[in-house]
């Protein structure tokens, strides 16, 4: 492992650690905050379909925004991790029923079967993926262990958003939520990090760069 990749896992930690301890009834508050400044974010607001993740452990909780996202209309997807191409997969979800526990059991999309003569569906009306290219998405809100005011981000060490951002072919916002104990002064980044062009954290809403430079 490189020097940068030995920061980069020793704050990872440290900033896990520092989430992990965060009071029950303090997360909660917190929670209510971001899920207030998130669904308002014009950039979420105007989103036809976007990218969502449910939260595991000590993440800042998403159950509700995917709920309301979805009573408000949107396309809401998800992601599902494919261990052998160490890859996510881009599900299309109608209900948070959908959701089942997957990989490290972190809540992914189940499949569902098209209805026969539906887009997309196979002749014998079998279950097929409702699969969506990342580039068919509006915004993109994503998880991540601890983030600096520039958008520098250091996510899990799997590396699995950087290898899916890598194939945008356009600008979109991509949205973090953290807490604000998620931040730091500055995170030693790499070639191949992918930064965030917003953060939403319990107090404030951080444009960190343009959208065009988050490509």
């Amino acid at each position: 492992m490189s020097d940068t990749g030995q920061d980069k896992a020793a704050l990872r930690k440290e900033i896990l650690q520092r989430r992990n301890n965060i009071p029950l009834v303090v997360r909660k508050a917190k929670n209510r905050s971001i899920q207030y400044n998130l669904e308002t974010l014009d950039e979420v607001v105007h989103a036809g379909t976007i990218l969502l993740f449910a939260s595991f452990r000590s993440e800042v909780d998403m159950h509700s925004m995917i709920a309301k996202a979805l009573f408000a209309g949107k396309r809401v997807i998800l992601p599902k991790v494919d261990i052998g191409t160490r890859s996510l997969l881009l599900l299309e979800i109608k209900s948070p029923d959908d959701l089942v526990p997957g990989y490290m059991g972190i809540p992914e999309p189940v499949l569902h079967p098209h209805k026969e003569g539906e887009p997309g569906s196979a002749e014998d009306g079998s279950s097929v993926e409702r699969s969506v290219d990342i580039n068919a998405v509006d915004a993109v809100v994503i998880p991540g262990a601890c983030y600096d005011e520039e958008g520098n981000r250091i996510g899990y060490g799997g590396g699995y958003y950087d290898r899916l951002l890598s194939g945008l072919q356009k600008a979109i916002p991509i949205i973090a939520p953290a807490y604000e104990e998620q931040l730091v002064d500055s995170i030693p980044a790499e070639p191949h990090d992918m930064k965030v062009s917003i953060i939403v954290t319990d107090r404030r809403v951080i444009y960190c760069q343009t959208e065009t430079d988050a490509l």
